[in-house]
């Protein structure tokens, strides 16, 4: 996620390898750079690589604190002396856009309370992110989450226990480590996006930067796999918070530009000069061939599921369910969704599950009904049992905040005005609760009783650089989110990071 292969080649790095390959040859005329978790079972292979060295000298990089007797163990193992350095080197977590991170973590906590493997691994992964950044946070965390208070807790004896590495230079306001619970806004993640970055993980599924694409129609070989990354790839980086339509307009730009720069077939190449300028010109145009089929493809296939699965319509509903309180419009929409062929089983489901979210305690609900033709349409047990599921998960019985009724009447009227302005785009009006919970922050306005300090201290002054974590994961859609609020208040930093990344279907 961090470096192509070809950056570290030009860093005269000339062998990947995994630690854990069986058939790896000896090299000595090669130094060896390891780059590892600090787990049992790294240290373990590690041990067994030092008793019979296959390269020449060994300098060690953890990602995260190595306790000391593991560093004994290496150090008893390294007989032939072959290691020049052991140096912790904090990176136990993914970077997946500048302010986003990933500890990918798939079904953290069991029920309501964490699997105790996952609340290790996620405290790792938050104390390597605090000591990478050179952060010693006041925490708050969600009131009404047990599992955001354990991980508060954790995250606090890790920093009370390694207060040597904690020692940064103070800042006049101290940094803030925020927890939240997915939980509390499990409405996010089941709806359609139309920014690139999230439509892209919506539709097609990013992991780790990668995009699977084998399965569209009469893909080309070198296309199967993609990476789309803002570090390397200008025309993401530029277009990746912006809404389906512009892209569209700026592929057809990015085509028309590449039109031109084509070197001419028929162009005569009579002198030395001509030939070093085609040669010049060459790896260029390349790069640039790569990048535009690249992003062809990949729009073209959004723009085809899109059609396919009439999203449209469905996105509409979706943001009807999720932005307005009109019972009755609701469900005549869903129920005429649920009725149409060309909707798919997930999507009908996902329906199906805003719906029991926004309108579980409704007097004339129509669940039981909505369930029913879920089942008739053919479709499996499965997602019934879902439907019930997400609200025992995300619904009104478990929530901390007021995920649906506007708080006051500035509210009401910012949402009717903005209902106003953005008629023409119906597809977007949804906002993720954690950008009103940032706001909120940010002013200096977020309740204590709900979202309680750890510790006696409270923060005096307004924050200014924040790190927010959502246990459950985060979205795309909020990623979008706090981009918009860094640009939009100076001198605030937020970076948001979650145990994964999802879509619906995760």
């Amino acid at each position: 996620v961090v470096y192509t292969q070809s950056e570290i080649l030009q860093r005269e790095v000339y062998l990947f390898e995994r630690l854990d390959s069986p058939n790896r040859e000896p090299m000595k005329h090669l130094k060896a750079i390891c780059f590892l978790r600090p787990t049992k079972e790294n240290v373990e292979l590690l041990v067994q690589e030092l008793r019979r060295p296959k390269y020449s000298v060994y300098f060690i990089y953890f990602s995260n604190v190595i306790s000391k007797s593991d560093v004994k163990a290496l150090a008893e193992a390294d007989e032939q002396e072959v290691v020049a350095e052991v140096q912790e080197f904090y990176g136990d977590y993914i970077a997946v856009n500048p302010h986003v991170f990933s500890l990918n973590l798939l079904g953290c906590c069991r029920g309501r309370s964490w699997d105790p493997a996952q609340l290790t691994r996620t405290t790792q992964g938050l104390t390597a992110l605090l000591l990478s950044l050179k952060k010693c946070p006041m925490i708050r965390y969600q009131l009404s989450s047990e599992p955001a208070k354990r991980l508060a807790e954790c995250v606090k004896q890790v920093i009370t226990k390694e207060y040597e590495l904690f020692d940064f230079r103070r800042t006049e306001v101290p940094p803030l480590l925020l927890i939240l619970d997915r939980s509390d806004d499990a409405i996010t993640p089941l709806l359609n996006q139309w920014t690139y970055q999230a439509m892209v993980h919506e539709l097609l599924g990013i992991n780790n930067n990668r995009i699977d694409l084998s399965r569209v129609p009469g893909i080309s070989k070198d296309l199967r796999e993609v990476v789309l990354s803002a570090e390397n790839d200008e025309f993401y980086a530029n277009n990746m918070y912006l809404n389906f339509a512009e892209i569209g307009t700026n592929i057809k730009n990015l085509m028309e530009d590449f039109q031109r720069r084509k070197p001419k077939e028929q162009q005569k190449l009579e002198s030395i000069a001509d030939m070093k300028a085609f040669v010049e010109n060459y790896p260029q145009f390349k790069k640039m061939s790569g990048t535009v089929s690249k992003h062809v493809t990949v729009v073209g296939e959004l723009s085809r599921l899109v059609a396919e699965r009439n999203l449209l319509e469905v996105s509409e509903v979706e943001q009807e369910l999720a932005c307005q309180s009109d019972h009755s419009s609701a469900l005549q929409s869903v129920r005429r969704l649920l009725q149409s062929p060309r909707l798919s089983e997930l999507d009908a489901a996902r329906l199906v599950m805003l719906y029991a979210l926004r309108y579980e305690r409704h007097a004339s609900s129509g669940l039981p009904a909505l369930l029913e033709e879920l089942r008739g349409r053919g479709g499996s047990d499965r997602y019934r049992k879902l439907v019930s599921a997400v609200v025992e998960y995300g619904g009104k019985r478990v929530r901390g905040s007021d995920l649906f009724s506007p708080k006051d009447a500035v509210a009401i009227t910012k949402q009717f005005l903005k209902g106003l302005k953005g008629i023409e785009n119906v597809y977007t009006q949804h906002q993720p609760l954690l950008q009103e919970t940032l706001d909120q922050l940010i002013k200096g306005k977020l309740k204590d009783s709900q979202y309680p300090y750890l510790g006696p201290n409270t923060l005096r002054d307004r924050p200014q650089d924040i790190i927010v974590f959502l246990i459950g994961g985060a979205t795309y859609e909020e990623a979008l989110a706090v981009f918009n609020l860094n640009r939009s208040n100076p001198g605030v930093r937020i970076v948001l990071g979650g145990t994964t990344i999802h879509n619906t279907r995760r």
